[in-house]
């Protein structure tokens, strides 16, 4: 995709949804950190019920401790892979007591050291929490991002470097949450809605529908 397409494309994105933002409820980095590593192969809409009942009980690195991984899992049993992710939720909170004062670090290292925060979930927190411009790359961005041919690429992480290339600067804070946006409710993976497209003419996608 040329350089002028891709700006075009993100100016129609951001005139779509000026303020665009995970679908994940949170309001605190440390709630935003839980919710996104209970997030791996599960529904935003799953996670929000799981994390509307267990925040208001637990929404602090000591108190999910209090909590203990046993009444964790009675919150969020409802979320698959329930009990590794309760492990690591109680296990990432330990760290960040006895290392970060009970705080969400600010920085990749120290966010990819705790259990069950690989580079992706680093990449929403430092994005959505402490507005980083990263681009954090899940199953709808690489879809788009290879559909349509603003960043092709075989892997997660050669997307991730081609986007950060690709995203003019300006369109960088919020890049990724217009593409998951696009790629959840329009560029979907069995049948994309390519009618209801805005930018459709810049897509370099060959099979696009029809109705």
């Amino acid at each position: 995709m040329k350089p002028a397409d891709r700006r075009e494309l993100f100016a129609r994105l951001k005139e779509l949804n000026p303020k665009p933002t995970t679908e994940l409820e949170y309001s605190t980095p440390f709630e935003l950190l839980v919710a996104v590593t209970l997030s791996a192969q599960a529904t935003d809409v799953g996670v929000n019920k799981a994390t509307r009942r267990l925040f208001p009980v637990a929404n602090t690195p000591e108190a999910i401790l209090a909590l203990g991984e046993d009444g964790l899992k009675k919150y969020i049993s409802t979320i698959g892979l329930f009990n590794a992710k309760a492990a690591n939720v109680v296990a990432a909170c330990r760290i960040l007591v006895e290392k970060h004062g009970g705080q969400v670090p600010r920085d990749r290292e120290s966010l990819e050291a705790l259990p069950g925060v690989g580079r992706k979930t680093a990449n929403v927190v430092l994005n959505t929490a402490f507005g980083e411009p990263t681009i954090a790359v899940d199953t709808h961005i690489f879809r788009v991002s290879n559909r349509t041919g603003l960043a092709p690429g075989k892997t997660v992480r050669a997307v991730e470097d081609k986007l950060l290339k690709a995203v003019p600067a300006e369109y960088r804070l919020d890049a990724h949450h217009w593409l998951i946006l696009h790629g959840r409710y329009v560029c979907k993976a069995r049948k994309p809605d390519c009618p209801q497209c805005v930018i459709r003419d810049l897509c370099r996608y060959k099979d696009k529908t029809a109705d």
